[in-house]
């Protein structure tokens, strides 16, 4: 299974029989067979068919639309794509248990981040870093005696600050400058990259949630809204620094993103172009389909990863004494 990504701008998709066409204008980009579909992401303008939706509804395939900026618009989904039967487990975790799995995914996210700046540090020695690092450690022991959801999002809230300050120090190109983290809009060309990376694996992790029938506004650490599936917002924590981070780490220091072509200035931010998204997402999906040692006799590859730990929260959900454990890297 594979998801199809729609990147470059006026971009046309068409059906015929069980195939996929895309094309710009007159030129056929890529075709891509319906069966081995898991979803579709559409950035910026490009018109998909009447028949193509309809066959994707028919097939349970979710189709999102996303600015070219990596903002999910939303998402097109079939009937039956409903969280009735799970969504009430969720409502009946207690607040106890809310709190424990938060701490989980708060610790996790704070321990991937140490480690991202540990192997770092091994290989350049750095004041920043080892500040950062000390920080991070200080933090994780407080994880355990914090009482409210709310002290946690604190504790995450400074973690990230921390590890973000020595997040530059990682940085071998002298064409990229990170001094923090900005958001919205993104400062810099990094800071372009690691949104970007954030919106597309939150999208192919809300996929996910409700392919394994789990409703995703209700969660443990971030607060549901009509717009905000916070269950996604919780699961990928402990992705970023793994997966995001060390990706757009790999891409600057490999030189293969170009601080000068692959970017766009807009609006006051900084956003990855259509050869900038092209290059990002081959990338993304090549470091996903890497396999990856679980134990001494077995390998599977990163997506892997999401949809296991997908179904351990489901568990969870239906055994709260098992408490969820979030993915940790060593």
């Amino acid at each position: 299974m594979r998801s199809l990504y729609i990147s470059q701008q006026g971009c046309y998709v068409s059906l015929e029989q069980e195939t996929l066409i895309i094309k710009q204008g007159k030129t056929v980009l890529g075709q891509v067979q319906i069966p081995h579909l898991e979803q579709i992401l559409v950035f910026g303008k490009s018109q998909i068919t009447t028949q193509v939706i309809r066959a994707c509804l028919w097939r349970n395939i979710p189709i999102a639309y996303l600015s070219r900026m990596g903002y999910c618009y939303g998402r097109i989904l079939p009937i039956e794509r409903g969280y009735r039967q799970l969504s009430r487990y969720q409502q009946q975790i207690t607040l106890v248990e809310q709190l424990l799995v938060a701490r989980q995914i708060v610790r996790a996210k704070l321990k991937n981040s140490r480690v991202i700046l540990q192997r770092q540090q091994r290989r350049q020695s750095s004041n920043i870093i080892i500040a950062a690092i000390q920080s991070l450690e200080y933090l994780i022991e407080k994880v355990d005696r914090a009482t409210t959801v709310e002290q946690l999002m604190g504790l995450e809230g400074a973690g990230a600050s921390q590890y973000f300050s020595a997040f530059g120090e990682c940085i071998n190109s002298a064409e990229f400058v990170f001094a923090g983290r900005s958001r919205r809009p993104p400062g810099n060309p990094v800071n372009a990259m690691l949104s970007f990376g954030y919106q597309v694996l939150w999208n192919h992790l809300l996929a996910m949630i409700e392919i394994q029938g789990l409703d995703p506004y209700y969660a443990c650490l971030h607060q549901g809204t009509e717009r905000h599936a916070a269950l996604a917002s919780d699961l990928i924590e402990e992705f970023r620094a793994p997966i995001v981070d060390t990706l757009v780490l790999w891409l600057i220091n490999r030189h293969i993103i170009d601080a000068q072509n692959d970017f766009v200035h807009h609006n006051g931010g900084y956003y990855l172009n259509d050869s900038g998204r092209s290059k990002y997402i081959k990338a993304f999906v090549q470091r996903m389909e890497e396999e990856i040692q679980i134990d001494p006799e077995e390998k599977q590859p990163k997506w892997d990863l999401l949809t296991q730990q997908i179904k351990a929260y489901k568990q969870f959900i239906y055994q709260p004494i098992q408490l969820y454990q979030p993915y940790q890297i060593r």
